[in-house]
């Protein structure tokens, strides 16, 4: 298996209401083993150079593991950015001798 970066970015001018918890920990739970690190959010966020337009900002990121970066993808699908016009950049981690 292969462990990939979820980087979940979000409107500018997203705000949590008071199911965005909820919806998060439903949704990592139906992901399973396939969790490998829930991850953290971010609070706040800068930008240098260019990153996913000037109008999305960096939420919360996860890692998984999947068999290939489909797999990844259909993880993603259900992903609570995704209902409020974010976004899920997907990535494999890169693993070197000694991490």
């Amino acid at each position: 298996m292969t462990k990939y970066v979820f980087s979940f970015r979000v409107p500018a001018d997203y705000a949590p209401n008071a199911d965005t918890p909820a919806e998060w920990k439903a949704w990592f739970g139906a992901l399973g083993p396939a969790l490998v690190d829930v991850g953290n959010a971010v609070t706040d966020y800068a930008r240098l150079g260019e990153v996913g337009g000037a109008g999305f900002r960096m939420v919360a990121y996860s890692v998984v593991a999947a068999d290939d970066m489909d797999t990844a993808l259909a993880l993603a699908k259900g992903c609570p950015v995704l209902r409020v016009g974010g976004g899920v950049e997907i990535g494999p981690v890169m693993e070197t001798a000694g991490s």
